[in-house]
C-alpha cells in the first residue's frame, strides 16, 4: 500500500509565525511523514515565536498523530531562519529596517540571506521540499478600486514575486525530483467580496507563476511546483482581512461538503504533492476547499 514517506528528505517553510496557520500544520505533516524540517519566520514575530516554543505554549499543537514516521512524539524544527521576503539582498534593506532592534540581531534576514544560511548550514544539494506559506497586503481591508499604488504593489511583493525570488534563490540548492509548494485562494479567479488591497491580483499572479515555474524548474533542475488553493481559515493572517468569519459561514453553508476546512485537511494534501507519490503533477493549482469552486450556484 502506497505511503507518504518522507524519511532522508529535508524541508523548508516559510512564513510560519505561529502554530494557527497553514504553514506550521504543514511542517507537521512533512515531519510526521519523516522529513527534517525547518521554518522561516518574519524577524518582527520571530523573537515571540521562539520564546512560545522554548516555554512549550505550543506543545499541543506539535504532538503528534498516530503512525507517524517521525522520531520523537512531538514535532520538532531543525533550524529556524529568519526572513522578510520583501527583499531579496541586504542592498534592498531600507536603514531604518537595518536599525530596527527587531531586526539588527538576525544577520542577513533576506531572501538570499536565506540562500546563504541554508548552503552554510546543509550544503548544496540538501534540499528537498521548499513550502512558500507567505501572504501580505497593507491594505487587503480595502477595495480593490481603492488600493493605493504602495499597498497594490506592497502586496504583490510579498505574496507573489517572493515565490519567483525563492525559487531563483534556492532551488539551485534542491535535489533533483524535489518539490516546490505555495498557498494560494479562490480569489485569484473568482471575485471574493472583502478579499481587497492587491491580494485577489497577487494570488492570480502566484497561480500563473506557477505555471511558468513549473516549466522551467523542471528543465533547469528536475524540480517541481505547485500550489494549493485552500478554502477559508481562521488564522491570524485571515483575520486582517474582517471577514473571515463571514467566508466560512458562507462555505460551511454552500460547499457540497458542509463542514468547516481544517489545517490538517490542507497539510495532508500538501505531505502528498511534495512527495513522490506526487510526483507527477507540477505547475498546477488544486483545490482543497470542500468542492465550494466548483458551485456557479448555490444551492443551500
Amino acid at each position: 500500500m502506497p505511503q507518504i514517506d518522507l524519511r532522508g528528505k529535508r524541508a523548508l517553510v516559510a512564513g510560519v509565525a505561529d502554530a494557527g496557520g497553514f504553514g506550521f500544520a504543514i511542517a507537521k505533516a512533512l515531519y510526521e511523514c519523516g522529513a527534517k524540517v525547518s521554518i522561516a519566520s518574519w524577524p518582527p514575530a520571530m523573537g515571540i515565536f521562539e520564546t512560545m516554543w522554548k516555554r512549550g505554549k505550543f506543545d499541543d499543537a506539535r504532538q503528534l498523530s498516530e503512525g507517524h514516521l517521525a522520531e520523537t512524539e512531538l514535532m520538532e524544527i531543525e533550524k529556524i531562519y529568519p526572513l522578510d521576503a520583501l527583499y531579496d539582498s541586504m542592498e534592498d534593506v531600507p536603514e531604518d529596517v537595518k536599525s530596527n532592534k527587531r531586526y539588527s540581531s538576525r544577520g542577513d534576514f533576506t531572501i538570499q540571506g536565506l540562500s546563504d544560511n541554508w548552503k552554510a548550514d546543509f550544503g548544496e544539494g540538501s534540499l528537498d521540499i521548499l513550502v512558500h506559506s507567505l501572504a501580505n497586503g497593507p491594505e487587503v481591508h480595502l477595495d480593490l478600486i481603492e488600493t493605493s499604488r504602495k499597498g497594490y504593489l506592497s502586496a504583490l511583493s510579498a505574496s507573489s514575486y517572493s515565490l519567483v525570488s525563492m525559487c531563483h534563490k534556492l532551488c539551485p540548492l534542491m535535489n533533483k525530483g524535489g518539490s516546490v509548494l505555495s498557498l494560494s485562494y479562490l480569489a485569484a479567479q473568482q471575485v471574493i467580496h472583502g478579499y481587497g488591497g492587491g491580494m485577489s491580483t497577487a494570488k492570480a499572479a502566484l497561480e500563473a507563476d506557477t505555471r511558468y515555474l513549473g516549466y522551467q524548474l523542471a528543465r533547469r533542475y528536475g524540480v517541481r511546483i505547485n500550489a494549493i488553493s485552500a478554502g477559508p481559515f481562521a488564522s491570524r493572517a485571515a483575520n486582517a482581512t474582517g471577514v473571515i468569519k463571514d467566508y466560512i459561514e458562507h462555505y460551511r453553508e454552500h460547499a457540497p461538503l458542509q463542514e468547516d476546512l481544517t489545517q490538517e485537511e490542507v497539510a495532508n494534501f500538501a505531505a502528498f504533492i511534495c512527495s513522490p507519490l506526487g510526483s507527477g503533477m507540477t505547475g498546477t493549482t488544486v483545490m482543497v476547499d470542500k468542492g465550494f469552486h466548483t458551485l456557479g450556484m448555490s444551492y443551500g
